[in-house]
């Protein structure tokens, strides 16, 4: 007869424990499970539960069976479920029957919510240190070119001149919005579980308040059916994920298309390229052009948990084995993405030349000749009218606002004078002086501000 079973008269069906095993991926827990019931054990000795000698034997064995996982030793059996029953058997053949007492005053179901809130904890943790990670790289290449002059966009159409360092910024402000998420859903995970018992707590004298102390929660769960049922830490992270993952997905577009002949904006770095199986003179964006299509499963592994709880009675239901997958490759694609995209982001090289040229050879200033004609006192959008037509004109003549003689100007004002030709893209830039805005000042300072939040890190 197996664990659990004694009340059963038949053993359960192959596969039944096949299809019900959860040690195949919850095996990833085993630091978490272990640090749990070693705190927990600490916790029954200072109640007088169980002795201090069976304590030091319980310690002892969970010691010793983290180094069996770590070293490959430890044979994992699907038999016996999940992570917490192949650690006790394990642990029952190593002290013997003092094993059994570890289980007192817990139950599998607060046993696994304080397991994965361990492991959120700590994902959360190593999140924000790659999202602060690639704020620098980031930080880096925008000091590094904060004079390049690029056209900006809006509908994928050159709109009006912007510093690239002021686009790069944007991101920057993206990746602190996540650092901020993450740093609110860390204050719900960090929430002890453990002392819930099955659902409606234990009838044993237990010290919560320690348990927490030991495992470093600022909080202790206020309610045990909640506590033993709750799951929202799991789709906040994952939210938070898919949001930052929307993010790097965005930037990752840019760096596929500004690498693009059609805009050569910027060089990636062969190290994050691939080529072609049959084109020698290709080398692809495979780096950004695979964080785009990742994108996707975080989002689908968000969907899922929302689903898997959307009617879920209370308390605990086995569907609940269904919140670690998602969760853990959700993890992983997030910080592999942040992780990789940091070393692509640095070693990218910027064509200034061309992103300027770009700027130069559109009719980017077109705004800017219309507040021209503002200042001298024509309403904007009568002014507007002016300058599109204006437009429309240079576009007939194959030519730029720039190579239209003072003439060709006053044909649709006569208030255009030889200072038109002061409108440049220099001047545009300049002239964007508000806060936050594109202009030199403006953008010195956002860069400062930039690196005081990541010194700020860094002292954090």
């Amino acid at each position: 007869m197996k664990p659990l079973r004694s009340r059963f008269q038949k053993d359960t069906d192959k596969l039944v424990e096949q299809y019900t095993a959860s040690v195949p991926f919850d095996q990833r827990l085993y630091r978490q499970d272990i640090a749990g019931s070693i705190a927990h054990a600490r916790m029954l000795a200072k109640q007088g539960i169980i002795s201090d000698k069976e304590t030091e034997l319980i310690v002892m064995g969970l010691t010793s069976i983290r180094e069996e996982i770590e070293q490959g030793e430890f044979q994992f059996k699907p038999e016996l479920e999940d992570i917490h029953m192949n650690i006790e058997a394990r642990l029952a053949e190593k002290i013997g029957e003092v094993a059994g007492k570890l289980h007192t005053a817990r139950s599998r179901n607060d046993q696994v919510a304080l397991d994965l809130r361990l492991f959120t904890k700590e994902a959360i943790g190593e999140t924000v240190h790659r999202l602060k990670e690639l704020q620098r790289a980031l930080l880096d290449v925008a000091q590094a070119n904060k004079t390049v002059v690029m056209p900006g966009y809006t509908h994928l159409q050159r709109a009006q001149p912007v510093l690239l360092a002021h686009h790069l910024l944007a991101y920057f402000e993206m990746l602190e919005r996540d650092i901020s998420r993450f740093g609110d859903c860390l204050g719900r995970t960090d929430v002890l579980p453990l002392g819930s018992g099955a659902l409606a707590g234990v009838p044993y004298p237990i010290d919560r308040a320690f348990v927490a102390q030991e495992l470093g929660f600022s909080q202790v769960s206020q309610n045990s059916i909640d506590a033993v049922s709750d799951r929202d830490f799991v789709i906040e992270y994952q939210a938070a994920a898919s949001i930052a993952m929307m993010h790097l997905s965005r930037l990752a577009e840019e760096f596929a298309l500004w690498s693009s002949s059609e805009f050569g904006f910027i060089e990636i770095d062969d190290a994050y390229a691939t080529g072609s199986s049959i084109m020698p003179q290709k080398k692809n964006p495979d780096v950004a052009e695979l964080a785009r299509g990742k994108t996707g499963r975080v989002y689908g592994n968000l969907l899922g948990i929302l689903t898997v709880m959307k009617a879920l009675p209370l308390s605990y239901n086995r569907d609940l084995q269904e919140d670690k997958e998602g969760l853990f490759d959700s993890v992983d694609t997030l910080l592999s993405t942040l992780e990789v995209f940091a070393g692509m982001v640095r070693t990218v090289k910027v064509n200034s030349a061309r992103t300027h040229q770009a700027a130069e050879e559109s009719y980017v200033l077109a705004t800017d000749i219309a507040d021209y004609l503002v200042k001298k006192g024509v309403p904007f959008r009568e002014a507007y009218s002016v300058v599109g037509k204006l437009v429309s004109y240079a576009i007939d003549q194959g030519k730029s606002l720039n190579q239209l003689d003072l003439s060709q100007y006053r044909r649709f004002s006569p208030l255009f004078e030889e200072d038109v030709y002061a409108v440049t893209i220099d001047s545009s830039i300049a002239a964007r002086n508000g806060l936050g805005a594109t202009g030199p000042r403006q953008v010195e300072a956002q860069l400062a501000r930039a690196r005081d939040i990541v010194r700020g890190g860094d002292e954090g």
